[in-house]
């Protein structure tokens, strides 16, 4: 067992806080909102609006491990290195999906870069969180 005062704790729950609030915030809008976000994902009608809301589903579904990180990023530290193995994971996905997408294909282009670029700080402030909360000293 190692200790980290209870400032660093505070400021590494900000740090996930922040990612996981807006995930949320965000599949809350997508979810209750749908038909004003397909159109950006060049989706239209009723199945359009399912698949936006299906994002909505799975923004959720993706924020288990931050939630149990923010908890305690100590006790469930295993759950921050997910989170972070997830920000890499789509930051790298949706990194490839803007390279494929056609210059023409701006407002689809512009909604992928803002995920990527959300996806970047959130991933900034879960390595930062990590770091903060690290062990002041390794067991042998």
């Amino acid at each position: 067992m190692y200790f980290v005062n209870t400032y660093r704790i505070w400021l590494a729950r900000t740090l996930i806080g922040i990612v996981f609030i807006i995930n949320v915030q965000s599949a809350v809008v997508f979810f209750a909102n749908p038909a004003r976000f397909a159109p950006t994902y060049e989706l239209t009608g009723v199945s359009g609006q399912a698949a936006i809301r299906g994002f909505a589903v799975l923004f959720i579904m993706w924020n288990v491990p931050y939630f149990v990180a923010l908890i305690n990023p100590i006790k469930y530290r295993v759950s921050l290195y997910e989170a972070i193995a997830m920000q890499i994971i789509g930051l790298t996905g949706e990194s490839l999906i803007l390279q494929s997408l056609p210059t023409e294909h701006t407002i689809l282009r512009d909604s992928i870069l803002r995920f990527i670029v959300f996806d970047g700080s959130g991933l900034v402030s879960l390595i930062s969180a990590a770091w903060i909360t690290k062990p002041d000293t390794e067991a042998l």
